[in-house]
């Protein structure tokens, strides 16, 4: 709320625009906006909540979440809340103010058995944060272990990302390590077998037959693989393209070769189906 002119300057106009919340003794609180983002913050015990702002009565099953983790919503116009966040952030009439969720260790990601078709992500220098969030997003709906970025060259987390990640960034770790070629080799020990793709592999995803769990490495947008974290690939495959487009968006490509990785693994496991005629019986 604008405070009220002092009295060494009657002639100054109070501001309308609301400032940015702090956290206590810190700096300003993570605002999170957008019912996805909210709903799954609310839901995740994890993630410190502070307040929350709605700029109409709450539905009930959100008002059971907000009661849930004991906040009471503020009541705020639209305007209001547009000031709070990002130019442009398409806030759905709903902001949280949270702290940071745990930091999660390379060391702490559970190691895979030979049999499971466990996929985790690996980012290399990937820095836009729309991106990132849409990674999340694909790699929680098609079933991902975990998404792992470099401490450098990626994005902190924040209100964009959670946007993106459409309340995936609540539900999937997203581990920072400081250097992806030992990452890499940590993840061997783990068991999963590393694979990058690179648009100037021999072999494609598909072809490749790849089995088990695996790390699917993807670089930045244009630039691709660093030479030292191709080289540390267990194998390279690429996606089968036409040459309408030189390359894919990475967000875009992450999801087709999840679904890829995901399919394999469905077809596999699942028994074919009879193609005999029905039973008369």
């Amino acid at each position: 709320m604008a405070s009220a002119p002092t009295p060494a300057h009657p002639a100054r106009r109070p501001s309308r625009k609301p400032r940015r919340p702090k956290a206590e003794g810190g700096p300003p609180a993570l605002i999170l906006h957008g019912r996805h983002p909210v709903e799954a913050a609310l839901d995740n015990p994890a993630r410190p909540v502070r307040r929350l702002w709605s700029s109409a009565p709450l539905d009930a099953p959100m008002a059971a979440r907000a009661r849930a983790r004991g906040l009471e919503p503020t009541l705020v116009d639209r305007d209001a809340l547009a000031a709070m966040l990002p130019p442009g952030a398409v806030h759905q009439g709903l902001a949280l103010s949270v702290g940071p969720l745990p930091d999660m260790a390379l060391e702490d990601l559970p190691a895979a058995g030979p049999a499971e078709a466990s996929v985790v992500m690996v980012l290399d220098q990937v820095s836009d944060p729309h991106n990132v969030g849409a990674i999340l997003r694909s790699a929680a709906a098609l079933g991902a272990r975990a998404v792992i970025t470099q401490d450098r060259h990626a994005p902190a987390e924040t209100a964009t990302l959670a946007k993106a990640a459409s309340g995936a960034l609540e539900r999937l770790p997203l581990i920072r390590v400081t250097n992806i070629a030992r990452a890499l080799a940590a993840l061997r020990d783990k068991g999963y077998w590393s694979v990058g793709l690179d648009a100037d592999a021999p072999v494609t995803l598909a072809g490749a037959g790849l089995t088990g769990p695996l790390a699917l490495v993807l670089g930045a947008e244009g630039a691709g693989l660093r030479r030292l974290t191709r080289e540390t690939c267990d194998h390279l495959a690429c996606l089968p393209m036409t040459d309408a487009v030189e390359s894919l968006n990475v967000s875009n490509a992450a999801a087709v070769a999840l679904y890829e990785l995901r399919r394999t693994a469905l077809d596999q496991a699942t028994p074919p189906l009879s193609s005999g005629p029905p039973s008369s019986g």
